[in-house]
């Protein structure tokens, strides 16, 4: 999804995130790091994101200028306002927003970076984290000739309760978001960023390879007499040609995984179908999202289960399988090949 070797951290300010504004803390003045420090506050910060697979970008029911984080933070891009003075504006949004009685105080990391890569730019961005539950973790240290320990919390490999990564892309920009535990409250995604779908690369990615497999797994043996192995191989398909090309053409798609017009026929239908009920855009062309490829193709299972014997898993060319029937009216699979690994 992005890339941060080369990203720098420009500002950093930690503040306290109380139930109220009364019991939280606000600091004036911003975080000084080490470089040997920003190596670690890029690794906490920076890398939970580089394994998030959908993007999305702010909204409001009424018009995008009523979007109260994204103005913030259109003010800090512009200039308009000074970094520290938007974190404790920040903060106090986050407070308004968290009216649910389960929502938990914590710490309030903001950071403005500088050159995050995504789809080839170089961009700035704003990250917003909100650490809830600190995890335990052993200090060691060395006295005279004895070494002891103690047992400390804090913040450490864990990703952040709450969090959204901002990328000052054309507006109304771009959103990565974390909310662990959401199902509890909706406040961070509903009241506090208030989003939705991106239609661009990553997320085009993500609805057609979903689509696909979708038909080829529920909708295919419905209109076609095809068997297990040969749904397998068309899963197989798909992913092969996400993971080898680098632009998405949709004829192209259609003509390489299904050759059949009957099959391109069906799958067309469904594809109209699909993004109706979904209420999704998805274009004909676009660029492939690697890192969409890599975790939605963990959903394009190719294991062949047979009772409760077997479980073969294929991987390669479908012509090496043949399905038939013995004269005792048993099923069977019969499978070529050239060397046992």
């Amino acid at each position: 999804m992005i890339q941060i070797d080369g990203t720098l951290i420009r500002n950093l300010i930690l503040h306290r995130a109380g139930s109220e504004d009364d019991n939280s803390i606000l600091n004036d003045r911003p975080v000084q790091i080490t470089e040997e420090e920003e190596a670690v506050f890029k690794k906490t910060l920076l890398k939970p994101f580089t394994s998030q697979a959908q993007t999305y970008e702010f909204k409001h029911e009424v018009g995008i200028g009523y979007n109260v984080l994204f103005n913030l933070l259109k003010n800090l891009f512009e200039e308009k306002e000074d970094f520290v003075t938007i974190s404790k504006d920040i903060l106090r949004h986050l407070i308004a927003s968290s009216t649910h009685p389960n929502i938990k105080s914590g710490d309030l990391f903001v950071a403005k970076f500088d050159g995050i890569r995504i789809n080839n730019r170089e961009l700035e961005g704003l990250g917003i984290y909100k650490y809830e539950d600190k995890e335990s973790f052993i200090e060691t240290s060395v006295s005279g000739d004895e070494v002891g320990y103690a047992i400390r919390k804090g913040i450490g490999g864990k990703k952040p309760d709450k969090a959204c990564l901002v990328l000052f892309t054309e507006e109304p920009y771009t959103i990565l978001i974390i909310d662990n535990n959401g199902g509890e409250t909706s406040y961070w995604q509903d009241d506090f960023i208030n989003h939705r779908l991106k239609n661009d690369h990553v997320n085009n990615t993500h609805h057609f390879m979903n689509m696909a497999r979708d038909f080829i797994a529920n909708q295919i043996t419905q209109d076609f007499e095809v068997t297990k192995a040969d749904q397998i191989d068309l899963l197989n398909r798909s992913v092969d040609y996400f993971k080898k090309k680098e632009l998405f053409d949709k004829q192209e798609f259609e003509k390489e995984v299904f050759s059949d017009p009957n099959v391109i026929d069906a799958f067309q239908h469904f594809d109209q179908s699909y993004r109706q009920e979904k209420e999704i855009e998805i274009y004909d062309k676009f660029e492939i999202a690697p890192q969409t490829v890599k975790k939605q193709s963990r959903i394009f299972k190719s294991v062949l289960k047979l009772d409760k014997n077997f479980h073969i898993y294929i991987h390669g060319n479908r012509d090496l399988i043949e399905q038939g029937t013995d004269e005792k009216g048993r099923k069977f699979y019969k499978i070529f090949y050239e060397e046992e690994a």
